[in-house]
């Protein structure tokens, strides 16, 4: 039984990184965008920028883009599903004696895989602009898996908000709502310098507390603070993504089992 779903996942794996192969275009944007956003707020925008604590702004910075990262591009995957939901393609799989789970594990499978690659490419650029980690190679490797496994669980929230939308052009609407949550945290600022209800806000985003913990894991400036998720930022960095994957990740499969109901 083990052996189906991870060959029936795998075959579902290799039909998503297949499209994508064929759309070199659409991977080169995915890939750029978030390298031309660090680019604008590092050397556009970050001269007039100072650090809560003091230290370089790209060291702060860096780290929040990488977070930030795990954030975008959902839309790829959404539009890719409610595409397969529009054309019947889900109902096929459906009709089609595999494992039931193949599909959605195998689109999150694929989308990993291209998110690593993402944060490959930007971990390279952010070393080519000067940003280092400073505190070892497994503390460095931890942070990345932090990230990932921040990138898991916002995947499973836009599957889920993907059936929900039901219809291409509804992504673009539902990815709007999702911009928020990465744009207020202390990604390009220290919740300190927020006012400070907006403070108190950004300090608890999920996004805020990955940026954190890498920031201390990286050994990069920002990431110290008297507030309790400045403190324990490691912890919620670990919590936060568990607690929405344990939400989203049910509330997925459910809508994926009541599709043709």
């Amino acid at each position: 039984m083990t052996n189906w779903v991870l060959t029936d996942s795998w075959t579902m794996t290799r039909r998503g990184l297949a499209h994508r192969a064929r759309r070199p275009v659409q991977m080169l944007v995915g890939l750029a965008f978030p390298v031309l956003m660090l680019l604008i707020f590092a050397y556009f925008l970050g001269g007039g920028m100072s650090v809560a604590g003091g230290g370089d702004y790209k060291e702060f910075l860096i780290p929040g883009m990488f977070a930030l990262t795990m954030a975008f591009g959902l839309e790829a995957t959404m539009v890719a599903l409610t595409q397969d939901l529009n054309r019947g393609v889900i109902d096929r799989f459906r009709a089609m004696p595999m494992a039931p789970s193949a599909v959605l594990v195998g689109r999150s499978a694929d989308d990993m895989l291209e998110s690593a690659a993402s944060l490959f490419a930007m971990i390279g650029v952010g070393l080519l602009m000067g940003w280092r980690w400073h505190n070892g190679v497994d503390e460095a490797l931890y942070a990345v898996g932090l990230l990932l496994l921040l990138r898991f669980a916002m995947l499973w929230i836009g599957i889920y908000l993907g059936m929900v939308a039901g219809k291409p052009e509804l992504v673009q609407a539902v990815q709007i709502l999702i911009w928020p949550v990465g744009f207020l945290s202390n990604v390009f600022t220290s919740a300190e310098s927020m006012p400070g209800w907006l403070g108190a806000i950004a300090e608890w985003n999920p996004m805020s507390a990955t940026a954190t913990a890498i920031r201390e894991l990286f050994g990069n400036p920002g990431w110290s603070g008297d507030s309790w998720p400045a403190a324990h930022a490691q912890l919620l960095a670990v919590a936060w993504p568990v607690a929405l994957l344990a939400i989203f990740g049910p509330l997925a499969v459910r809508r994926y089992r009541g599709l043709s109901r």
